[in-house]
């Protein structure tokens, strides 16, 4: 198993961060089905404020490349995205185009003995 954690933040309007977070109580079926279709075993997004923080759980053969190529051919997953868009916003340290930014993992207690 492979842990991922990325962050991003939402437009900073708490009617629409409201509205996000109901997206999130009930996600499409094909959405919940792609997730899992991927590798990602368990994912929690977690907010404060207007920044969002994921963690990701995955098979050790996940890939975000093989994902993006299957987000790219599912038409649903492609709807949900552009929803979603409207709420978001890309971090400022993003790359042109880039929503959830990969973060580094920089401490881990079972490593610091």
């Amino acid at each position: 198993m492979k842990r991922y954690c990325l962050a991003l933040d939402l437009k900073d309007d708490p009617a629409m961060i409201a509205e996000y977070e109901a997206h999130h109580k009930s996600i499409w079926p094909e959405i919940r089905e792609s997730i899992l279709d991927s590798g990602i075993i368990q994912m929690q997004i977690f907010r404060l404020g207007n920044r969002l923080f994921m963690i990701m759980d995955t098979r050790d053969e996940f890939s975000f490349e093989h994902k993006a190529v299957m987000d790219e051919n599912n038409e649903i997953v492609q709807k949900w995205e552009q929803l979603m868009w409207k709420y978001q916003q890309a971090l400022p340290t993003a790359r042109p185009g880039e929503k959830w930014v990969l973060m580094k993992k920089m401490f881990d207690l079972q490593d610091s003995e």
